[in-house]
């Protein structure tokens, strides 16, 4: 999907020295073919950010908030009472956050507010993942050409 990748772990168990053949550039083709052979065999997945998000109403958009959330792949955690508001916690991912702000004022008439912070990385599904690898690799298509 040409993202970066994380924790991974490299044990090098053999190699050889040539004279004539050994160079750092030739060590370092080596590392990243090998790199690349074992991660097409490894299984990679994609990861995408996941914020935690609290999101203040009033009792009377709380279900239509909840379905909102829900439809954004959120995963709620918690609800809370403080004051007159209700006070949903849970998990979204990232990239369905965005124009949460406007639609958020839409759905509870400019009444309900949130707050979020970045809290984990959790496996894209394979629908979207699929998409976001189909839509990497059309990309590099067109770089090439």
């Amino acid at each position: 999907s040409g993202h970066k990748v994380i924790k991974v772990k490299v044990a090098v168990y053999d190699g050889s020295y040539h004279e004539v053949d050994s160079s750092d550039i030739a060590f370092q083709i080596a590392g990243s073919l090998g790199f690349k052979n074992a991660a097409e065999q490894a299984s990679p997945v994609v990861l995408e950010p996941v914020n935690k998000v609290k999101i203040y109403v009033s009792e009377n958009y709380l279900g239509d908030v909840m379905g909102d959330l829900n439809s954004r792949r959120g995963k709620i955690i918690g609800m809370e009472d403080e004051e007159d508001m209700k006070v949903i916690q849970a998990y979204v991912p990232d990239a369905e956050m965005y124009k949460y702000s406007n639609d958020l004022r839409s759905i509870t008439q400019g009444t309900g507010t949130f707050e979020m912070e970045f809290d984990h990385y959790q496996e894209v599904p394979h629908d979207i993942s699929v998409k976001i690898i189909e839509e990497y690799q059309k990309s590099r298509e067109k770089e090439e050409t």
